[in-house]
């Protein structure tokens, strides 16, 4: 469908294997020489109960000026504004003002795997002078932040093999648990005071520049909102204004987002087994490889020899672009004729994209702008977006495009 899509407005398209989920690569040249790289994905969560959704999650429903879908906010809908943006500078004007780029992935929200390998074996499909994704939040006055880094990411399974088959419960007192096993492991790798114990893990952390914390004190996100759109009482810490701001921008994390044990029944026994899924946000100087490597050798120095570690598919390092790289400033300096004014520039910010994969091997500017609000519900029922913002999106774009040729 992204491929048809692509076609549609004249642009040549190569798919990349990629198992179920190819790499979609579409190219058309413009006026300019320059070319601009648009990095999208077509992957979404999973949608959960569709009970708990006020229609198809799978199809777009639109009321009160808003569309609902699985992707409008995360994937599909940012695609398809930009799809529409090039079409309408097309028809307008025969062509586009510089060459562009998209690619569309499949794997965007579980690690972005053998992207990196395709840019190297492919390096003449993705060419171009500077890179523009499409995630992110937006400040407290509704308009989009602009970022110049992104944080890395890693995904983890922690597994602990029992015995062949769930036993009687009756024999914990002579057999280990899997489970409590690997319940006290987690309790090793991050403390209730939420520090993060894997020894060295803060080594490399550098903290933000005197100019980048300068900017991250201009930025006010809307914290009312957050709170009653997920239904929370705090953040952290009772944390506010731009200590909370520099929290989620700059600290790295360590997220337990799953736990299972096998077999699943609500019957007293010893499990077979148990595992644990782990995904780290990574800020710069953060390798991958070697934060999976000192969690290997963490739990190992404290007996649990009995856990398997294994790295997930996936994972890149942290983007860092000085915000005051001239494309950076471009991409924000053009918000302010939609917005009224400059983008607030974030140096990092919760999100995870692998743009240190364009920055790196194709040594080119890489910044984002999205389209996340409070209750956009990414990962819940009834994703939303306002219609508005998806036409602004779009405009934001083709404003861009003619300053960039």
């Amino acid at each position: 469908m992204v491929a048809i899509q692509l076609r549609s407005i004249g642009m040549h398209v190569r798919m990349l294997s990629h198992e179920a989920a190819p790499l979609v690569v579409g190219y058309r040249p413009g006026r300019s020489p320059r070319t601009l790289l648009l990095y999208h994905h077509y992957d979404t969560a999973p949608p959960g109960p569709w009970r708990d959704w006020s229609h198809e999650p799978f199809q777009i429903a639109e009321r009160s000026g808003y569309l609902f879908g699985r992707g409008v906010v995360a994937g599909k809908g940012p695609l398809a504004a930009h799809i529409q943006a090039l079409h309408t500078l097309i028809q307008e004007d025969g062509d586009l003002p510089c060459g562009v780029r998209i690619i569309a992935e499949g794997h965007g929200m579980s690690g972005s795997s053998d992207l990196g390998d395709l840019i190297r074996i492919h390096r003449e499909l993705f060419a171009a002078d500077a890179c523009l994704a499409s995630q992110g939040e937006r400040d407290s006055h509704g308009a989009p932040l602009c970022y110049s880094g992104a944080k890395g990411w890693l995904q983890v399974r922690l597994h602990v093999q029992g015995g062949p088959y769930p036993l009687a419960a009756g024999m914990a007192s002579i057999l280990r648990n899997p489970l409590w096993r690997l319940t006290w492991a987690l309790g090793c790798i991050k403390g209730d005071d939420e520090d993060i114990r894997i020894e060295g893990f803060y080594d490399s952390v550098e903290g933000p520049s005197r100019a980048e914390n300068a900017l991250l004190r201009l930025i006010r996100i809307d914290e009312a909102g957050r709170l009653q759109a997920w239904q929370s009482k705090e953040f952290l810490f009772g944390m506010s204004g731009a200590a909370l701001v520099r929290a989620e921008s700059t600290l790295p994390t360590c997220n337990l987002s799953a736990i299972s044990c096998e077999p699943h029944a609500d019957l007293a026994f010893i499990p077979a087994s148990a595992s644990a899924i782990i995904d780290f946000q990574l800020v710069p100087n953060q390798r991958p490889e070697v934060v999976f490597d000192l969690l290997g050798r963490h739990l190992r120095e404290r007996g649990f020899t009995d856990v398997m570690v294994e790295r997930m598919p996936g994972g890149y390092p942290a983007t860092h672009i000085p915000p005051e790289t001239p494309f950076v400033q471009q991409v924000a300096t053009t918000g302010a004729i939609l917005y009224g004014s400059t983008l607030h520039t974030v140096p990092a910010g919760p999100l995870s994209i692998p743009l240190q994969i364009f920055a790196e091997q194709l040594a080119i500017p890489c910044t984002s702008v999205g389209l996340s609000r409070p209750d956009s519900a990414i990962y819940g029922p009834d994703e939303r977006v306002p219609f508005e913002d998806l036409t602004r999106h779009a405009a934001l774009l083709s404003e861009l495009l003619l300053r960039f040729a």
